[in-house]
C-alpha cells in the first residue's frame, strides 16, 4: 500500500515530543479518516508493515466496541508487532484478550479486577489522596528555588505512584521499584526518559514488554501475593492474591496495574496542569468555583488524554468509513484526535471546563474501557482542588518537556511557578 503524499505521518514518536499533532489529525479527519501509515525503522526499532490510522470519534468508538471484527488478541494492542514468541505471554492479560475468543477469560478477569477496584474501596482512599496532594504541593512550594519547581519531579510522579501503591498494598520500601518498572516499559521510545535498551543477538532493541525483561517484576508479584495471603489487608493485591488466579494471570495483573494504573495519572496530572497554565481565564473559572471540578477534570482529560493510541487487528475483511480493510491489517485508534473531532465537540480547540456533554474517549470504550477510571478521576479532581486552594495560578516558567512516544501522552518536565498569592 502506498502512503499518499497528502497523508501526514502520525506514527513517528518524535513528532509527539513537540506536542499533540492536532493539525495533522485535522487533515486526517477531514480527508483521510482511515489512513494508511508507513512504519519505518526509527531509533533502532525495526520497521513494521504499516497500519490504518483511525481519527474520527464515531469510527474510534465503533472500532473499540466491535471486538469481533477488531481483535486485541490477534496481535496485542501496541502499534509495533510483538515477537511471535511473546504473543502467548501477552495474551495472558485481559488487555490483549477478546470476549469472543478467550472462552470467558476476559470477562472473568475483568470481574475480578472490578471486585478489587470497587468504588467503595477506592472512595475509602479519598482522605489519604487529599492529604497526599496537600503535602506534596506544600513541599514543592516550600522547597522551591526562585519560586518555581518542576511539578513532575516534585509532585505528580510521587502523587500517582504513592496513591496506586496505597491501593495495591505495596510496602513503602518497595514503592520506587514500581516507578522504575513503569519508566522502563512506558518510556522505551524516549532516549532521555528510559534507560538504554537491552539489545538482542541481532543488535536490535529488545521489547521491554517481553517476558525475558519482566522477570524481576513477576518475581516481586509472586512474593507480594504470598505475603498478602499470610497477612491480608483491605487492598487490591490481597483481593487478587485470594482470587485463585494461576501464577501467570497474577503476574500479568500486577504488570497491568503497575504500569497502566500508575501511568494514567502520571501522564494526565501534569497534562491537566499544563492545560490550565495555558488557559488562565479557564483556570480563574475553576479557582473561583464557577465550574464543577468533575466537569473540569473530564475536560482536562479530553484535551490531554493519557494514552495516544491503541491498536487492534482486523479479524476479517471489513470496511470502515468507506475504506476496505483486509483481515490481518493493523488498525490503530488515536484518542486525542477523536477528542477533538468537530463533529462531536463544539470548538474543540478551546478549553471549556464546563463542557457537557463530554463524550471523550480518554479511558477507551467498549469491553476494554479503563477499570481504573474512577480512581484516576478521584486523584485528578483532588489535585486540582488542592492546587486551587493553596497555590498560585499555574504559570510556566520554562518550556515543558514531552515524552517521545506515540503511545503515552507523557510530560517529563513541567516547570511552574509555585509561590505567590493563591489564584
Amino acid at each position: 500500500m502506498d502512503h499518499a503524499a497528502d497523508v501526514p505521518d502520525v506514527f513517528d514518536p518524535r513528532i509527539y515530543a513537540e506536542g499533540i499533532p492536532h493539525a495533522r489529525y485535522r487533515i486526517l479527519r477531514e480527508r483521510h479518516p482511515v489512513a494508511w501509515q508507513a512504519e519505518p525503522e526509527i531509533g533502532g526499532w525495526p520497521a513494521g508493515p504499516g497500519f490504518w490510522a483511525v481519527t474520527r470519534h464515531a469510527d474510534v468508538v465503533r472500532l473499540l466496541r466491535d471486538h469481533r471484527t477488531y481483535s486485541s488478541w490477534t496481535g496485542a494492542t501496541q502499534i509495533r508487532d510483538p515477537d511471535p514468541a511473546d504473543l502467548p505471554f501477552l495474551r495472558r492479560t485481559m488487555l490483549n484478550q477478546d470476549p469472543a475468543k478467550t472462552s470467558g477469560d476476559h470477562g472473568r478477569l475483568r470481574r475480578l479486577v472490578a471486585r478489587a477496584f470497587t468504588p467503595a474501596r477506592v472512595d475509602a482512599f479519598a482522605g489519604r489522596v487529599r492529604e497526599r496532594a496537600r503535602t506534596l504541593l506544600a513541599a514543592a512550594r516550600d522547597g522551591a528555588e526562585d519560586g518555581a519547581a518542576d511539578l513532575v519531579r516534585t509532585v505528580t510522579d510521587e502523587y500517582a505512584l504513592l496513591n496506586l501503591t496505597d491501593l495495591l498494598g505495596v510496602p513503602p520500601g518497595d514503592r520506587a521499584l514500581l516507578l522504575e518498572w513503569t519508566v522502563r516499559v512506558i518510556g522505551y521510545q524516549d532516549p532521555e526518559d528510559a534507560p538504554a535498551p537491552l539489545l538482542g543477538p541481532d543488535g536490535k532493541p529488545l521489547n521491554p514488554r517481553s517476558p525475558a525483561l519482566l522477570g524481576e517484576m513477576f518475581a516481586y508479584a509472586r512474593e507480594l501475593a504470598a505475603h498478602k495471603r499470610a497477612h491480608p489487608g483491605d487492598d487490591v493485591m490481597t483481593a487478587l492474591a485470594e482470587a485463585r488466579l494461576d501464577p501467570a494471570e497474577l503476574e500479568m495483573f500486577f504488570f497491568l496495574l503497575t504500569v497502566a494504573g500508575n501511568d494514567t495519572v502520571r501522564s494526565a496530572a501534569p497534562g491537566g496542569l499544563l492545560a490550565l497554565a495555558q488557559a488562565p481565564d479557564a483556570y480563574r473559572q475553576l479557582a473561583g468555583g464557577k465550574v464543577p471540578v468533575e466537569r473540569a477534570a473530564d475536560e482536562l482529560l479530553r484535551v490531554h488524554p493519557p494514552v495516544l493510541s491503541f491498536r487492534r487487528t482486523a479479524a476479517a475483511d471489513t470496511e470502515l468509513a468507506g475504506q476496505p480493510i483486509r483481515a490481518g491489517d493493523k488498525v490503530v485508534v488515536f484518542h486525542a484526535s477523536a477528542n477533538h473531532d468537530e463533529r462531536v465537540f463544539t470548538d474543540p480547540g478551546r478549553l471549556d471546563l464546563g463542557r457537557a456533554p463530554n463524550p471523550h474517549v480518554s479511558f477507551g470504550d467498549g469491553p476494554h474501557v479503563c477499570l481504573g477510571a474512577h480512581f484516576a478521576r478521584l486523584q485528578l479532581r483532588t489535585l486540582y482542588e488542592e492546587w486551587c486552594a493553596a497555590m498560585p495560578a499555574p504559570e510556566l516558567v520554562g518550556p515543558p518537556r514531552r515524552l517521545v512516544s506515540n503511545f503515552i501522552n507523557g510530560i517529563t518536565r513541567l516547570p511552574l511557578r509555585v509561590s505567590g498569592p493563591p489564584r
